[in-house]
């Protein structure tokens, strides 16, 4: 005979877990802050949270519903603002309402884990591959929102990452330069300067080692991946209207490295063109307005960077006709914005960044440019 619901038996789990998730959470919001600064202390934190998740997989099953354990879950991650694997196992398990849903989003979140390297890597592609184009060919509705909706949530996912790990990759690279500039400025940096110096040496050959299937560089072949699956789809607006939004992406773009510029420039140029190709299909005015909006943020977003990254390391990112091409949709994106304002701001945006990118002549915008002065004169006259 089943336990009777409130019994004191289930009660008193329940109020342990819910002690326990209170005080673990207040613990650490404390540390959050502290944890950006000293990577000692990210992996002490990362840690914790660890064994605190386990600890909630060890209590009694009877007392906590697969529901509840999940919502705690979500609840822990999303305080602390990290852990996007832990995110991306909730997802994968209970993110789709039937069990070809969960099934690609499970096959969509391991191959964003596991390293190219890997002789699996391959194999849980082209299954992921393979479930999307026999939804796509069942020519049932409900199977392509489940395409849509899956791989909206892998896109979303992956940018994330992507952003996280050019955030890490940025970190790297300053700490090989040097990171002892300036004074110390409290006490404690003062106390944790030598742990500071171990904690680096333990992320970097521990915790960060688990993480080499998620090296910038990785994340951008496999957000664009996602982006022509949407396309493939019929919803390559769900990639673009992300991908337009992604602006802090779009400014640390700027300092990355050389091959990532470059996956970030091919990538950018594929969605430039499917905005203009979507623009041509809509016909509906609020549509065109929002569109309008969209290819405003991507043109303010993603400019710069198509001005400051090198064409490529061993061969160029573009060929010749590909940069014809896309400086070409540039132009035609931003006559199409509203004159006197956001043309304005566009290619005032493009001048700044094209002359003081030396390295690169590219895109050549100048008869834009021109077209708009003369039109800005005779709106004057």
């Amino acid at each position: 005979m089943g336990m009777m619901e409130g019994s004191p038996t289930t009660i008193a789990p329940l109020l342990l877990r819910n002690l326990v998730t209170s005080i673990f959470i207040f613990a650490d919001k404390s540390l959050i802050n502290l944890s950006e600064k000293y990577k000692l202390l990210e992996f002490i934190r990362d840690v914790l949270i660890t064994c605190f998740l386990l600890f909630l997989r060890l209590l009694p099953s009877f007392s906590f519903p697969a529901s509840i354990i999940s919502q705690n879950y979500i609840t822990l991650n999303s305080k602390s603002h990290k852990n996007d694997n832990y995110l991306s196992v909730v997802s994968a398990t209970n993110g789709g309402d039937s069990g070809i849903a969960r099934a690609l989003s499970q096959l969509l979140s391991i191959v964003n884990d596991i390293p190219v390297s890997s002789r699996k890597y391959e194999v849980v592609r082209s299954l992921a591959e393979k479930i999307i184009e026999e939804n796509h060919k069942e020519g049932i509705e409900a199977l392509h929102d489940v395409n849509r909706r899956v791989l909206s949530a892998a896109f979303s996912r992956a940018l994330s990452q992507l952003e996280a790990a050019t955030i890490e990759q940025e970190r790297g690279r300053a700490d090989d330069v040097g990171s002892g500039i300036g004074p110390v400025e409290n006490r404690l940096g003062r106390v944790l300067k030598v742990a500071k110096s171990f904690g680096d040496l333990a992320w970097r050959r521990g915790w960060k080692n688990r993480r080499l299937g998620s090296s910038a560089e990785k994340l951008a072949a496999e957000v664009l991946w996602l982006a022509q699956k949407l396309t493939a789809c019929g919803c390559g607006e769900e990639a673009i209207l992300k991908w337009a939004a992604a602006s802090n992406l779009g400014r640390l773009a700027l300092s990355a490295e050389p091959r990532l510029q470059g996956s970030l420039v091919k990538f950018s140029a594929f969605l430039f063109k499917e905005a203009k190709d979507t623009d041509q299909k809509e016909t509906e005015e609020s549509k065109r307005e929002e569109h309008r909006q969209t290819k405003l943020k991507m043109l303010t977003s993603w400019l710069p960077l198509l001005c400051k990254a090198n064409n490529g390391i061993d061969i160029p990112v573009l060929s010749v006709g590909e940069r014809a091409e896309l400086e070409r949709i540039l132009e035609e994106t931003i006559e199409t914005l509203e004159h006197e304002i956001e043309q304005e701001q566009v290619l005032s945006l493009w001048l700044h960044h094209f002359t003081h990118s030396p390295s690169s002549d590219w895109p050549n915008l100048h008869a834009c440019y021109t077209r708009w002065c003369n039109a800005s004169r005779k709106l004057f006259l």
